[in-house]
């Protein structure tokens, strides 16, 4: 990969980070290989970078985070990513999780509601490394229906209920996973489109995320 600088220190600290990641649960080896293999230091703000591979989620600006790489193996472990898998992510953010799942050879199309950090994710230039990732400024709550089904859907904000738009883009077999329910009673949700307008709903541990938002700003 071209456009940053990677230590050694650095690969070290995050084999570091995908081992105590699986000490945590996280059984995927192929999740694990992604968060061992992305830099995620060069997703933070430059006097942050120290702290890249702290199990944490840390402040990108907008009111927005760089999620906890726990919680990033933990969504895309349940979404069971195969390479080729056409993949709409709900909340691009730093783009961090997407490019996690482009790693793992998905074909991702990521949406992003505001637009200075779409505009900040769009400059990006470490991103050019993905052919595989899509960008859209839009709505969350509406999706990407003109490039609908999809094979899985990730949503890395937290609606109080899930938006029945963004269910009906995903292919027979899909699964969408999404953290659901009000500030304090969140649960990971991941749904599986069985068949026609059936679905079934498996739910997971409690997690706590910003609250998913309708509209652009």
């Amino acid at each position: 990969m071209h456009g940053y600088v990677d230590t050694l220190r650095q690969s070290r600290l995050r084999q570091r980070l995908a081992d105590s990641i699986a000490k945590k649960g996280i059984s995927d080896t192929r999740v694990l290989q992604a968060i061992g293999q992305l830099p995620r230091h060069v997703f933070m703000p430059a006097d942050m970078e120290n702290m890249a591979y702290v199990d944490r989620a840390f402040p990108i600006g907008e009111g927005q985070t760089i999620s906890q790489p726990y919680t990033v193996a933990y969504q895309t472990q349940l979404l069971q990513v195969q390479p080729g898998d056409k993949i709409m992510e709900v909340g691009t953010g730093s783009a961090y999780q997407a490019a996690i799942l482009a790693v793992m050879g998905a074909e991702v199309y990521t949406i992003e509601r505001q637009k200075k950090l779409y505009d900040r994710i769009r400059n990006f230039n470490f991103l050019t490394n993905f052919p595989n990732l899509h960008f859209c400024y839009g709505d969350g709550f509406r999706g990407w229906p003109a490039e609908a089904p999809f094979d899985r859907i990730l949503i890395t904000a937290a609606p109080e209920e899930l938006p029945v738009q963004l269910i009906e883009q995903l292919c027979i077999g899909g699964l969408l996973v999404a953290p659901v329910g009000k500030q304090g009673s969140q649960r990971m949700i991941r749904v599986t489109r069985e068949a026609g307008r059936h679905f079934r709903e498996e739910v997971f541990d409690h997690f706590s995320f910003v609250p998913m938002l309708e509209g652009r700003v």
